[in-house]
């Protein structure tokens, strides 16, 4: 989560202000930060890799490079939808926790926007209860009277599948 400021008045949010790439999943809205952001890509075939989490749709052959594809549809217990012109792959680059920087492919159902969110902007993760992880949510941005979930990408994807996957050469 965001850390907090000795200054009055100040949210812990202005620690996530910038710019974010926002993406469509369903009709929801989702934000990434755009540092993270390396290339946004055609649907291209995908080859399926054995005994993966369901949401692991398997790799993808990026100019020579095999990128592990994830279905953030399936990762978030959303309904599946048919492929459009639309879809299409974020390639991210992860720092997860353990190992090295992971070039990762999410698949999103249409890329909407880079916006430079300002604090005014930016809201703190509601507080669902205990029982719910939000550790993968950043926040929420009100961008034009919408809603977008900000994502930490970094932890979308559990340290459990980053160890079955290879990290990039740095």
């Amino acid at each position: 989560m965001a850390s907090t400021s000795s200054t009055p008045n100040v949210p812990a949010t202005t620690s996530f202000v910038g710019k974010y790439l926002t993406f469509l999943l369903g009709r929801e809205s989702y934000g990434v930060s755009v540092l993270k952001v390396r290339e946004i890509i055609r649907l291209c075939p995908v080859t399926p890799v054995p005994q993966m989490p369901d949401f692991v749709k398997g790799v993808v052959n990026l100019r020579g490079k095999i990128v592990p594809l994830v279905d953030l549809r399936l990762k978030f217990g959303l309904p599946l939808v048919a492929e459009h012109e639309r879809s299409c792959i974020v390639v991210v680059e992860v720092q997860p926790s353990v190992g090295g920087k992971l070039n990762l492919g999410i698949l999103v159902d249409g890329v909407e926007e880079v916006a430079n969110l300002t604090p005014a902007e930016l809201e703190p993760t509601p507080d669902f209860g205990s029982s719910l992880s939000t550790e993968y949510i950043l926040g929420m941005a009100k961008i034009k009277g919408v809603v977008k979930t900000l994502l930490d990408i970094d932890r979308i994807v559990t340290a459990q599948v980053i160890g079955t996957m290879q990290p990039v050469a740095a």
